[in-house]
């Protein structure tokens, strides 16, 4: 790191204590991670924002009752978040699960329509 510091950046992210702790288990590292960003988690509204962005990059929709029912799940998840709260993460799993349980879903119907195909149900959607 140090011979190639005007070619290199070297990022490590985790969780706050976790890295705290990496960062002390070698005193030279200290010494060259020396900023520090700090994120805050993604609220509520947040979460939903990300999951409507996903949905609108792979063609999908919501359709009125899931959007009720992520915005109740993203709520609850966001209350009784622990340490390892996932973020981003958390949300994206969910999105990629309601994607899976959507495809269980219309794979049965026929005949098959666009409209099908683009909607998120109520219940596609589901906690990992």
């Amino acid at each position: 790191m140090e011979d190639n510091r005007d070619k290199l950046v070297v990022i490590v992210a985790g969780y706050t204590e976790e890295m705290r702790d990496f960062i002390n288990t070698n005193p030279g590292l200290k010494s060259r991670f020396n900023r520090y960003i700090d994120f805050q988690d993604y609220t509520p509204k947040e979460m939903m924002g990300i999951y409507e962005l996903l949905c609108n990059k792979s063609d999908y929709i919501i359709s009125l009752e899931a959007q009720v029912v992520l915005e109740e799940i993203f709520h609850r998840l966001y209350r009784t978040r622990e340490k390892d709260f996932g973020n981003g993460r958390l949300v994206r799993n969910i999105f990629e699960k309601s994607i899976e349980n959507q495809s269980c879903r219309i794979a049965a119907i026929n005949p098959i329509t666009k409209e099908l195909l683009k909607t998120i149900e109520i219940d596609d959607i589901s906690v990992i």
